[in-house]
């Protein structure tokens, strides 16, 4: 029984390590935060830009893995971010099976995604539960009332820098 606590331990101590490192530089020190049931692989990240155009006119669901900067954090319990889109406009990322980042995390970090893209119908009243999420305003609640198609991206890992200075 004891051998399964040991292990249990220093199991949980490598997750912990593994999903947590730091780099200090120039009195900045700098720490990757990973969230999901995945690891994200860095190194095989495409830009915003990439993405869409690999995105035009496919169907189903496609797998990759983004660095993007985060436009908007889900105010209420942090289950989903927007990401920038280069016209400025957005597309909504949610987490796979509901996991969460801080919703202190800030507008701006730059973050590696990892997960599946594909084009979906949302309905009106989960648009519009979304906008309370954002903080939206009654009045601008009650004026969705059509679904929207649109991109989608559901991610099942998430590493992101949080810069702390000394």
């Amino acid at each position: 029984m004891k051998g399964i606590i040991v292990i249990s331990a220093l199991t949980l101590s490598l997750g912990l390590i593994a999903s947590c490192s730091s780099v200090k530089k120039n009195d900045v020190e700098k720490e990757m935060i990973a969230y999901g049931p995945t690891k994200v692989d860095e190194t095989k990240a495409i830009s915003v830009n990439q993405f869409l155009a690999q995105m035009e006119g496919k169907v189903g669901e496609n797998e990759f893995t983004l660095d993007a900067q985060i436009a908007q954090v889900c105010s209420k319990a942090g289950c989903w971010i927007n990401i920038k889109k280069p016209d400025g406009k957005t597309f909504m990322v949610r987490f796979k099976d509901h996991f969460t980042i801080p919703t202190k995390t800030l507008v701006g970090t730059q973050a590696y995604l990892h997960g599946v893209a594909y084009w979906d119908t949302i309905p009106a009243d989960l648009l519009q539960h979304f906008a309370e999420d954002a903080g939206k305003s009654p009045e601008e609640i009650a004026k969705i009332t059509e679904p929207s198609f649109e991109l989608a991206f559901q991610a099942d890992g998430i590493t992101f820098e949080k810069t702390k200075k000394k």
